[in-house]
């Protein structure tokens, strides 16, 4: 399952979070895969696309970042399977 992850930087503090990801990369829990991210121009939200099987399994990975970003996770789908099952119903 496709999920993407809008972090929101706590206090717009990129600094911190760039400091963390250098010293202990992304810290993904076993079942969990990063796809890919973009940032936005202004630095205080960062939008990924993250792999799993459940929401849940997001949960550790959240708690070790939850301190400096604000999580929105929101399970999503591609283009193409979204309109593929439209076109079955």
């Amino acid at each position: 399952m496709l999920f993407m992850v809008i972090e929101r930087f706590k206090n717009g503090d990129a600094q911190a979070i760039g400091e963390r990801f250098a010293r202990d990369g992304r810290m993904l829990p076993a079942g969990v895969a990063y796809h890919v991210s973009w940032v936005d121009s202004a630095g205080g939200r960062c939008f990924q696309i993250m792999e799993a099987e459940h929401g849940d399994m997001l949960a550790d990975w959240v708690s070790r970042w939850e301190d400096l970003v604000e999580f929105e996770i929101v399970p999503v789908v591609t283009s193409a399977e979204f309109w593929s099952k439209r076109r079955t119903e």
